[in-house]
């Protein structure tokens, strides 16, 4: 079977979903503890990331994903750090001696699987090497559902996966956050940016929305927000969460596309 590869079309769709992520509102708590969970530990995942070279973020998420963030546990398969894997890819790391740390049998996973400071690690790049890590199942068998390792918790998944090795099913739905999910929500709080995903300077405003510091009672003001924030959406490199609040964030994203921050915004008047 042919090699998916990332050609030009397959990284203008990754670029498209990445873009037009949203939440489904009702995971957004669990998706902010589990990035708050990832955000705690960055700094043993900037240290695998010195050792492979792989960004720490694409370390974090894909722990996310293979191992719930266990740090008693190697990346390859879950199984304990005590002593070397035992289950497929069996007997790794293969070089040092157990008890090992969890930095060093994560580089060794990393390594395993190709990944490098060589590797592509544009946003689509990326979210390719996040779909190759799970496997392509579901773009050769099954494109009609975009893969929930990716997109799960979003608005671009609902339901139909694979509910064990070669078995799918129409109707069952993934109870994982996606990791395109995860780094959807790192770029909205500004914890990591994408250097190939610079915005372009903006035309006229859309409309005219104040900062308010706290979330907005009113219907319509965040009915207005909201689609402001679709709106900045838009612009390569700008992620925003669709909340309604037009607040820090929002104010920043909008500086970003126009130049300035919103009107009532005290960064503004300095």
């Amino acid at each position: 079977m042919a090699a998916i590869s990332l050609t030009p079309s397959l990284r203008a769709d990754y670029e498209r979903l990445f873009d037009t992520c949203v939440t489904q509102p009702g995971r957004r708590a669990e998706l902010d503890t589990l990035v708050k969970a990832l955000l705690k530990n960055r700094g043993r995942y900037a240290a695998a990331s010195q050792l492979s070279g792989v960004p720490w973020h694409f370390i974090a998420v894909v722990h996310n994903m293979e191992s719930s963030q266990r740090m008693d546990a190697h990346l390859h398969n879950g199984d304990p750090l005590t002593g070397r894997t035992t289950h497929v890819p069996a007997g790794r790391p293969r070089t040092g001696s157990p008890p090992f740390r969890w930095e060093d049998s994560a580089a060794d996973a990393l390594a395993l699987k190709g990944l490098n400071d060589g590797t592509d690690w544009s946003l689509a790049g990326t979210l390719y090497q996040l779909e190759r890590y799970n496997g392509f199942g579901y773009r050769r068998f099954h494109p009609e559902v975009l893969s929930p390792y990716l997109w799960s918790f979003s608005g671009h998944y609902e339901r139909g996966k694979y509910v064990a090795d070669g078995t799918w099913s129409d109707r069952a739905v993934s109870r994982q956050c996606g990791a395109a999910v995860l780094l959807r929500r790192l770029a909205e709080m500004g914890e990591i940016d994408f250097g190939d995903r610079v915005s372009p300077p903006a035309g006229d405003d859309p409309l005219i929305v104040r900062y308010v510091a706290r979330p907005p009672a009113d219907p319509a003001t965040r009915r207005t927000t909201e689609w402001l924030q679709r709106w900045l959406n838009t612009f390569t490199g700008v992620f925003v969460r669709v909340d309604g609040h037009p607040g820090k964030r929002t104010s920043a994203a909008y500086r970003r596309v126009t130049g300035h921050y919103l009107p009532g915004d005290p960064r503004g008047a300095r």
